[in-house]
């Protein structure tokens, strides 16, 4: 991608950086887009790419610039999975095994694709495994918890010695208590076949709701000087963007913006897995309220409504991922 700009549009746009973990926070997963077995002969000739906290939005125009048709598997991987005490992830979807609901479309029509999933637990695949004690390759769905509940003691050892599950140990008031949790990381990847005809070009049009990390309140205001670096570079946030944010506050509640984080990541480099560069990339935020503020990095861009910004790039082989802050205003 070009090199980073700083833009500031009406006090409302900018770029920004990491997060300060906090009770009441949720990490982001980075998403990206589709990628394929790779044939010089398929180009993508245009992405249009849509980003809210609500749904993620792609439009691919591919281009078989060969003389054939050719029979192609494509591929959608969805962030891993980890199970972990010590950070919370946030998923769109607790419920069953659909965490991550997306519909993927060819030329109009609906694509059945099909889901492969793996549960790996200190680098090696577990799911046969779990599989055979009844659990679920998604870690958090309910039917685990009760399935690990019923477990004898024995195997329950044994799947901590495998790295699948560890022990909590706490006092419930009636005395100590030991519960085991699923340690595995879940991998998925959707996948499909798609016939490109020869000198043609077909659209993929995929939508998703996306993981949005976030935390109550504000991290770099005041002296929190290191998480305003770091917002800084990961998200271009600069002196006008954190003004603005400021202005909302009073000198006897400095940290007290009526806002809350959110985080969303968006893998771009997915992008360059085709023949040749993409012809347009086009890319639109919208921050969802007027009132929200939103930093991010990009070059050209511009605002084109209340709530939307929106950038285009040529030939181009994006990298990197697109990070976004938005501070959803509360009050």
């Amino acid at each position: 991608m070009p090199a980073r700009t700083r833009t500031v549009l009406a006090a409302l746009f900018i770029a920004s950086c990491a997060p300060v973990w906090a009770n009441d926070t949720s990490a982001e997963l980075t998403t990206g887009g589709l990628v394929f077995v790779k044939n010089q002969d398929i180009a993508l000739t245009r992405e249009d790419l849509s980003i809210s906290a609500s749904q993620i939005r792609v439009r691919y125009e591919f281009r078989n610039r060969g003389a054939d048709d050719r029979d192609v598997l494509m591929a959608f991987p969805l962030p891993d999975i980890p199970s972990t005490p010590f950070e919370e992830v946030s998923i769109p979807s607790l419920e069953g095994d659909d965490y991550f609901p997306f519909a993927t479309r060819f030329n109009g029509a609906p694509i059945p694709a099909t889901a492969y999933q793996y549960a790996f637990a200190v680098g090696i695949d577990r799911s046969e495994y779990l599989r055979a004690h009844g659990l679920s390759l998604v870690p958090f769905a309910g039917s685990n918890r009760e399935a690990l509940a019923a477990m004898d003691l024995a195997t329950l050892e044994e799947m901590a010695g495998l790295g699948l599950v560890v022990a909590e140990v706490y006092d419930d008031g009636s005395g100590m208590r030991t519960h085991y949790q699923p340690a595995w990381t879940l991998k998925t990847t959707f996948a499909w076949r798609a016939v490109f005809p020869a000198g043609e070009t077909v659209v993929v049009e995929h939508a998703y709701q996306p993981s949005v990390g976030g935390t109550t309140g504000v991290t770099f205001l005041g002296d929190q000087a290191e998480q305003r670096a770091r917002y800084e570079e990961r998200y271009c946030m600069d002196a006008s963007f954190v003004a603005a944010v400021e202005r909302t506050t009073t000198p006897d509640e400095p940290w007290g913006a009526p806002f809350f984080e959110n985080w969303i990541s968006y893998i771009l480099e997915t992008g360059a897995n085709w023949a040749g560069p993409i012809g347009v990339l086009h890319i639109t935020v919208d921050k969802g309220h007027p009132d929200n503020l939103v930093s991010f990095c990009g070059d050209g861009v511009t605002k084109t409504g209340p709530t939307t910004f929106e950038m285009t790039y040529r030939d181009i082989y994006p990298s990197g991922n697109l990070e976004v802050l938005l501070l959803q205003r509360v009050d």
